[in-house]
């Protein structure tokens, strides 16, 4: 864990790590002057679309088009949080229309929301209170593979096995 809270290494395929090239990464936005100059650089189809995102170990968060990876957004560091985000303009200012924890790479736990509105607080965007969309990720104890848990079902599609009720996906975390 990290001071502020989990962080979380990544755990996607090795190929699209080893792709990352050196001073590669997502914008990072630390200000409201950033976002701003930002968006300025985006068409409206663009903005029009869902973003990847990071939050990085500097609790910084990080924009790359939808069609990256998180590990590239990332710059292949650990982050306290990863998944997609859009926006939408609301009266003068940007507004977090739908966030999710959506990163296979990743997986982090819903649990990482907090350093997710912490990100956008600092940098004066309107949130919603917590996730749109809450993926929940496990790993399977026997056959090792990541999971997506969907309605509740705590069960490994790969090999029918139980998977755990917490969070299990870095075995370093």
């Amino acid at each position: 864990m990290s001071a502020r809270g989990r962080s979380y290494g990544y755990v996607g395929p090795v190929e699209l790590r080893n792709a990352i090239r050196p001073g590669g990464g997502g914008c990072r936005i630390g200000s409201a002057a950033d976002f701003d100059a930002w968006t300025a650089g985006r068409s409206s189809a663009e903005l029009a679309e869902p973003f990847t995102f990071v939050v990085g170990m500097d609790a910084a968060l990080r924009l790359a088009p939808r069609r990256s990876e998180h590990v590239a957004c990332a710059g292949g560091d650990m982050v306290l949080s990863a998944g997609e985000i859009s926006f939408i303009r609301e009266a003068d200012r940007w507004t977090v229309s739908e966030v999710s924890n959506q990163s296979t790479g990743y997986c982090p736990d819903g649990s990482s929301w907090p350093e997710v509105a912490r990100a956008l607080d600092d940098v004066e965007l309107g949130r919603p209170s917590g996730f749109t969309h809450e993926m929940v990720f496990r790993r399977c104890p026997d056959c090792q593979e990541h999971n997506i848990v969907r309605e509740d079902d705590f069960v490994c599609v790969f090999c029918g096995s139980g998977l755990p009720a917490v969070w299990n996906v870095d075995p370093a975390a």
